[in-house]
């Protein structure tokens, strides 16, 4: 499936598509791809997740069987896929007019793939948004794409190193505990698809 184009495709139904046909490509269901990535995320221990940006819920289906995941998501096409796969998922108004719309209400806020098509700026504006419903002491985690994922997507507009992801949650009041590479290190990025940028941040 050729890539998406335009910096405001991300909300709209064609990139839902698109996610939904990416993720159904039959060598990736074969080769299981994504067991290293549900495995770094439920061996962080994150508890209840809020997973903004959540598409069309692959994270939320890589945290089920732990504490609830809730996603919120701009595109009303891939909440409703989301839905339809049995996850708990909003739009930003239908978050905010929910129970769950609780301040403190969850352990832990996942920022994954998601800054690259925002830039710095809007992601700490993002980020701090939605501080308010992380407990004091849970944790912010920021996930982008290194160098080879990054040339991959016309949607991205930015590319968020450490130092930049660093900047996004620190600019939202957060204290960041750590940074890695995964599931390679750093100099793999530059060649091999989906390695990505951790940045784990500490809500004050």
């Amino acid at each position: 499936m050729a890539s998406m184009s335009g910096r405001e495709s991300t909300a709209d139904g064609r990139y839902t598509d698109y996610l939904v046909g990416m993720q159904a490509r039959w060598w990736k269901r074969l080769l299981r791809v994504q067991l290293p990535y549900r495995w770094h995320l439920r061996t962080l221990r994150l508890g209840k997740v809020l997973d903004l940006g959540c598409g069309i819920g692959r994270n939320l289906l890589h945290l089920e069987g732990g504490p609830l995941a809730v996603g919120v998501d701009t595109n009303d096409k891939s909440v409703a896929v989301a839905r339809a796969r049995g996850l708990v998922a909003f739009t930003a108004e239908e978050f905010r007019a929910s129970p769950f719309a609780r301040p403190a209400g969850f352990d832990a806020l996942l920022l994954a793939h998601v800054a690259e098509h925002l830039g710095v700026a809007s992601s700490a504006a993002l980020v701090g948004e939605y501080r308010e419903y992380v407990r004091t002491g849970g944790r912010v985690v920021v996930i982008t794409p290194q160098e080879a994922t990054y040339r991959a997507d016309d949607t991205h507009v930015e590319f968020i190193d450490f130092e930049k992801s660093a900047a996004i949650v620190e600019s939202a009041g957060l204290d960041v505990v750590r940074q890695y590479s995964f599931p390679f290190p750093r100099w793999m990025g530059r060649f091999f698809k989906h390695n990505e940028f951790v940045t784990i941040a500490v809500n004050r």
